[in-house]
């Protein structure tokens, strides 16, 4: 067999435009490249991150750069939110970085005994090397749980880095005593495994069993780099308090994300109290248990839609049938200015199409 392929010159009757071969070429181009992604491992001060890129590497508009939870990798955390077919019209028009934490990413090897875990302000001191390998200048975050803490640490070091925010399950406090002896008692009565699902699901998800605990509970208590994940989850828990009060806070739009039963809606609703209301939403998910990004991708979807789109990179024309059609009303409150004004009800149905509220008003969406 040769190495080389003969040309063939084929003559169409009615050939394609240039244009539609054009887009048809750049579409699976990109699918392809959202499907497998690049996968690297960039060597920063404190070790080595594996990083995954997903899209073009145009640095004309910022990255979305994730960062998982405990428990959970890039892939497991953000492979079915990415993937959903309403959030290709975002992903599209983005370049994806997906970063794990050290020693987090799937097939890693185990940490020997007596590793010393980055703290998590260590583990946020990495990320600017990932901009500066991938000469991005800014980003968007996309952080759940641990995810959510280190990108905070890193958006408030770094506030130029970052354009805005998307926090789930977002826990700025340090862990208080009381949290503390509960955890020791928990790592004697409980297993790694289920200590973790308990910081990943609500209790009405754990007590049902569902499909995606069980799938999670299997993955977790077989995953080859189980002590990893323990060390991670050691780390998380000696956090610091972040601090976060409304005259020192962060300098981008930030959405704040909870389900309405998730193990950390109360944290979370503390975090919204203490933010810039003229910068803030609050989007509190029904039906959504621990992991709304998992359990309710598209109305996720459709709230990060908002959220881009009030940052001025998706104009009220790309918006897809997802805000035409449903017509679930979100009962929101918007705050111009800094201060409260009317409250007032947007039918999905009704609104498609036109602008959200910019990420100078306060949003607190309950769906």
């Amino acid at each position: 067999m040769t190495t080389e392929m003969q040309e063939i010159a084929i003559t169409e009757e009615k050939p394609l435009l240039t244009g539609q071969a054009d887009t048809k070429d750049a579409e699976l181009a990109a699918r392809i490249l959202l499907d497998q992604g690049q996968e690297h491992s960039i060597e920063t001060p404190h070790g080595v991150l594996h990083v995954t890129l997903h899209g073009t590497r145009t640095t004309r508009r910022p990255a979305i750069l994730t960062f998982h939870d405990v428990g959970l990798d890039s892939k497991s955390c953000f492979s079915p939110l990415f993937k959903f077919e309403e959030m290709q019209e975002i992903v599209k028009n983005f370049t994806l970085i997906h970063i794990d934490a050290p020693g987090q990413e799937e097939g890693a090897a185990a940490y020997p005994a007596g590793y010393q875990y980055p703290s998590m302000d260590i583990v946020a001191e990495m990320i600017p090397a990932v901009l500066q390998f991938f000469n991005f200048r800014t980003v968007i975050g996309v952080g759940v749980g641990a995810g959510a803490y280190i990108l905070s640490k890193f958006a408030l070091a770094n506030p130029d880095s970052v354009e805005g925010l998307v926090l789930v399950n977002i826990d700025t406090n340090a862990r208080g005593w009381i949290d503390w002896a509960a955890q020791k008692l928990s790592s004697v009565t409980s297993s790694l495994t289920e200590q973790i699902l308990s910081h990943l699901f609500s209790q009405e998800e754990l007590s049902s069993n569902t499909d995606l605990v069980q799938s999670h509970r299997e993955r977790i208590s077989k995953a080859s780099n189980l002590v990893n994940i323990e060390l991670l989850w050691k780390t998380y828990n000696s956090r610091r308090d972040l601090n976060i009060e409304r005259n020192n806070t962060f300098k981008c739009p930030v959405m704040l994300v909870v389900g309405d039963q998730a193990p950390y809606e109360d944290a979370a609703v503390e975090c919204n109290s203490k933010m810039d209301p003229t910068t803030t939403s609050f989007l509190k998910m029904a039906d959504a248990g621990g992991l709304p990004q998992l359990t309710q991708p598209a109305k996720l979807t459709e709230a990060f839609k908002y959220f881009i789109q009030g940052m001025g990179y998706m104009a009220s024309s790309c918006m897809t049938r997802l805000s035409r059609s449903r017509t679930t009303s979100l009962s929101s409150s918007y705050s111009m200015d800094g201060s409260r004004s009317r409250s007032r009800t947007l039918s999905q149905g009704s609104q498609g199409g036109q602008m959200p509220p910019s990420p100078s008003q306060t949003m607190e969406v309950s769906c």
